[in-house]
């Protein structure tokens, strides 16, 4: 074995001492020879910039195919080894991991070089997650010597290091180099603090006692007296943590310089530590986070507290595993080769941070022949989702900055038990396209932990997520749900739409085209009055879909009034849509007057006859009263119908008005001193009810709703649509029923209309006396 590669032979041994050295020693050799005559800016030989990467790697625990692939990660790009020669040497594998790491031409690419090498090496790292650590290793290695560099060249480096391999690092959890990235950057970028930050540690080295140590002594002799075996270090901080530490305490005092780190051999003696510290040493209640039952989206276990010492000062504690402790400093490169068959891999190989980490990461090859992605909630397959559809390297480039700048995730869970993981600030939209991707355009609203929710609603981890589709595939995304959309996916898909239909998803307050259809028959019905009081609506109708919580729309189907005579009433076609057919002569309803379906209205719209249509005959049902020759007239605000149980009360001109006994008019009434007459129904079975309709807005909504009720053979009387709340549509139907038997069809039918979530039957507050 070659002496230059001792130290990295040594410290692989130290993780892998089984493993197989030929591939190294020949991986050197080529490396040594193709490098030969290269310099580094530094005036170092080229060759010691892949030995550092390997040794990184090494010490890291990667396995010796990872390990192989960084001794040849730069053969490719910078001599003339070729990647079927890397193939024919050292397998597949290798080669896929070199080809990885290589960067494009300036030459071919010009100014987007850099985004799209990033493209493509995040493109590999789907396939094979071996390829970011290699790249990170490299970086860092590029950030310890970038000292030689031009001082502009230097913060162009440290700032694509800062947004986008630090929080890749962060990732894939290998905190041990995203906490030194993160130093050298800090160092470039912000000289000032780095140095005062750096004089501040220095000062607390100086001072003498150390109160970590005398802390950690107390931890270690509370675990002895309780039989846990332990090991019990002090982590210091690093500069960029002592930084922030600083920034937000103010005054630092000794136990902010670092952290204790407790050490145990099983899951359950972390547990036992905490309940031991818990016991005997004050605890801070509010420090405490358990990240052994919950992960953190980067593999990384842990339990996080805190105690309090007599004078003040509080030490944070970390408790966990080796095992665990292994995978919080390494992350991803802890796994060795996480794509290895569980029956095949060495232990030393697969160490995950739990069961479930380990089941998922050594699961090898999914059953379509794509791998499994190691990361917990896939955040790196949502990555590969959105840059295919990023149009260009300037958005995907900005569009990856901005993603990696959401550095913490949740989880939200669908009904059927899947899981969804999302950025912190997460709304229902990006809740939709991450589960529905381009369908989620039909997404009309959803439920949160079983409760309506608009989709602006902010997640939080833990939340079950039911998303509510509509049924037209016509249906489009708003404009406005770029407000609320944080992830790359849902703003690309939302933009992409936007973009190809620059028509539509227009801003609700734009004036309707002339010749519109819909906005003529708004123009129609508003301003007009509904008989039982509603407000006359003034202001100019809007067009935009109901979704956005601004304006109900229907589609273009329904321009004309829509049949009330059930054998009327035109089917969906296949498309869900129902186109107009202006050469088919559209019935008339015999017997009432029917709804126009074509109305958005932003204030209370009122669906009337047909101008010069005789007002239909009232037809209620029959209810005798026991007041002989006292006309009865069935009340508005509760409109009863058989079987209902019934009171009646008699107002002016010795008219008994009849109630549904639950009526909250009847209590008023009541307690005015208002004497009940007896009432029932006779033997009459049709009826006149109102019916309340609440929804979320979307196309077609309102033709749908009239033509339910119309298969069912009811008679619409008028109805009313409020403006629109958050989405939220609500509709008073007042409706002639041919026999009362059949109101629960007809409110199930009315149900089941995509985006209707509850029918109910009207019930008025009665007003103050």
């Amino acid at each position: 074995m070659p002496d230059a590669i001792s130290h990295v032979v040594e410290a692989h041994r130290a993780h892998h001492p089984d493993a197989d050295l030929e591939p190294l020693r020949r991986a050197y050799v080529l490396a040594e020879s193709s490098h030969r005559g290269q310099m580094r800016k530094s005036g170092e030989p080229y060759i010691t910039h892949p030995l550092a990467v390997t040794l990184i790697l090494a010490e890291l625990g990667a396995e010796t195919t990872t390990l192989t692939a960084s001794l040849l990660h730069d053969t490719v790009e910078d001599t003339e080894v070729t990647r079927d020669q890397v193939r024919e040497q050292f397998g597949e594998e290798v080669r896929y991991l070199v080809d990885g790491v290589t960067k494009l031409e300036k030459v071919d690419y010009g100014a987007a070089a850099e985004p799209e090498t990033f493209r493509k090496m995040l493109v590999a790292t789907g396939n094979d997650v071996r390829v970011m650590s290699i790249k990170l290793a490299d970086r860092l290695h590029n950030m310890r010597t970038l000292g030689v560099m031009r001082p502009e060249k230097q913060e162009r480096i440290a700032k694509v290091t800062r947004d986008v391999l630090i929080p890749l690092a962060e990732r894939l959890g290998v905190q041990a180099l995203k906490t030194e990235l993160e130093d050298l950057v800090f160092a470039i970028l912000h000289p000032e603090e780095y140095e005062h930050t750096r004089e501040l540690i220095a000062e607390n080295a100086a001072r003498p006692g150390d109160p970590l140590a005398e802390v950690a002594d107390e931890v270690r002799g509370v675990l002895r007296e309780s039989g846990i075996p332990a090991e019990v270090l002090i982590r210091p901080r690093h500069f960029v943590s002592v930084h922030r530490v600083a920034r937000k305490r103010g005054q630092l005092r000794g136990t902010d310089f670092g952290r204790l780190l407790v050490l145990v051999n099983e899951d359950a003696d972390c547990y036992g530590v905490l309940g031991e510290l818990h016991t005997c040493m004050t605890p801070v209640v509010s420090e405490f986070k358990d990240f052994i039952a919950v992960p953190k989206f980067n593999l990384y276990q842990s339990l996080h507290t805190a105690v309090a010492r007599p004078d003040g000062q509080v030490v944070e504690v970390l408790i966990r595993t080796h095992q665990m402790h292994k995978v919080a400093e390494a992350g991803v490169v802890a796994l060795g080769n996480p794509y290895a068959p569980a029956a095949d891999a060495p232990a030393s190989d697969t160490a995950t941070a739990g069961s479930s980490t380990a089941n998922a990461a050594s699961s090898g090859a999914l059953a379509d022949g794509e791998r499994a992605d190691p990361t917990r909630p896939g955040w790196l397959s949502r990555l590969l989702d959105w840059q295919r559809a990023a149009p260009d390297p300037d958005t995907f480039w900005s569009t990856l900055r901005e993603d990696l700048a959401q550095d913490r995730e949740i989880t939200v869970f669908r009904p059927d038990g899947g899981a969804l993981g999302l950025p912190e600030g997460a709304t229902c939209v990006d809740a939709a396209y991450a589960q529905y991707g381009e369908d989620a355009h039909a997404c009309i609203g959803a439920r949160v932990n079983g409760r309506l929710a608009t989709l602006s609603t902010v997640l939080r981890d833990g939340d079950t997520v039911q998303l509510l589709m509509g049924q037209d595939p016509a249906s489009e995304p708003s404009r406005e749900w770029l407000e609320h959309a944080h992830t790359p996916a849902a703003r690309i898909a939302i933009q992409r739409w936007l973009a190809t239909h620059p028509a539509g998803g227009t801003d609700e307050s734009e004036p309707a085209e002339p010749g519109d259809t819909r906005a003529e028959a708004v123009r129609a019905t508003a301003g007009r009055t509904e008989a039982t009081g509603s407000t006359e609506a003034t202001t100019e109708p809007r067009t935009a879909s109901a979704r956005t919580g601004e304006a109900l729309s229907v589609g273009p189907a329904a321009t004309t009034a829509r049949p009330a005579d059930p054998s009327a009433a035109r089917p969906a076609g296949p498309s869900g849509t129902r186109p107009a057919d202006s050469s088919r002569p559209r019935p008339s309803a015999p017997s009432a007057p029917s709804l126009p379906a074509d109305m958005a209205a932003p204030g209370a719209a009122s669906a009337r006859p047909a101008t010069g249509a005789a007002a239909p005959r009232s037809r209620r049902a029959d209810v005798l009263a026991d007041r002989p020759g006292a006309a009865v007239r069935l009340a508005g605000c509760c409109t009863p119908v058989p079987p209902d149980e019934i009171t009646g009360f008699a107002v002016r001109g010795g008219v008994v008005t009849v109630h549904r006994v639950e009526c909250a008019a009847v209590a008023h009434m009541k307690s005015g001193g208002r004497a009940e007459i007896g009432v029932r129904w006779g033997e009459t079975a049709e009826c006149r009810v109102t019916l309340v309709a609440e929804s979320f807005g979307r196309p077609h909504l309102l033709a749908d709703l009239t033509e339910a009720i119309a298969l069912q053979g009811v008679e619409i009387v008028s109805a009313t649509v409020e403006p629109p709340t958050q989405q939220r549509v609500r509709h008073t139907y007042t409706l002639q029923l041919p026999d009362a038997a059949h109101l629960p069809a007809l409110m199930r039918a009315m149900r089941d209309v995509p985006g209707v979530y509850d029918v109910r039957r009207a019930q008025h507050q009665p007003r103050a006396s």
